[in-house]
């Protein structure tokens, strides 16, 4: 009797698994490991597609580790998303009592109705100056996948 060949994982894969996603110095950004592992489906967003797409052919079993170069992860830092945000577009998106630090992450309402957040770098008298590049935006970053089933 042949023994079945494990599963790959494709672009339609319904996957349990357990990851890790780590700054280059070890620290954890998000992990399942200390928890229940994770279901995904492929190709709907869970994660990201950097991240799914070095899953793809992984087989059922796998315990991987993968180094990520800055900007193989969330993209380069464009200075074109360092941008200044008026006190009053500031006010509308903000609790009343909002009492900002620098190194906050922020949320505001898109134009579209989506959601976009930056990071508070300077507040000025009139504006403040927002990072809207992804925190994790040109830097290395750790990628550990422990692969239990592939369906």
């Amino acid at each position: 009797m042949s023994h079945a060949t494990p599963s790959v994982v494709n672009e339609s894969s319904y996957l349990t698994l357990h990851y890790r996603l780590a700054s280059s110095d070890g620290k954890d950004i998000v992990t399942t490991f200390n928890d229940n592992p994770a279901t995904l489906m492929m190709g709907q967003g869970q994660l990201a597609p950097f991240l799914e797409a070095k899953l793809i052919g992984m087989e059922e079993g796998t315990h991987r580790t993968f180094e990520l170069a800055p900007g193989e992860g969330f993209g380069d830092r464009n200075p074109e998303l360092v941008q200044a945000v008026s006190r009053a577009t500031l006010d509308e998106n903000s609790a009343p009592d909002a009492d900002y630090q620098i190194g906050d992450l922020v949320e505001f309402a898109a134009p579209k109705g989506g959601r976009f957040a930056g990071v508070l770098r300077e507040l000025r008298e009139h504006d403040a100056v927002f990072d809207f590049n992804h925190p994790l935006a040109g830097q290395p970053l750790v990628f550990e996948v422990k692969l239990i089933s592939v369906l």
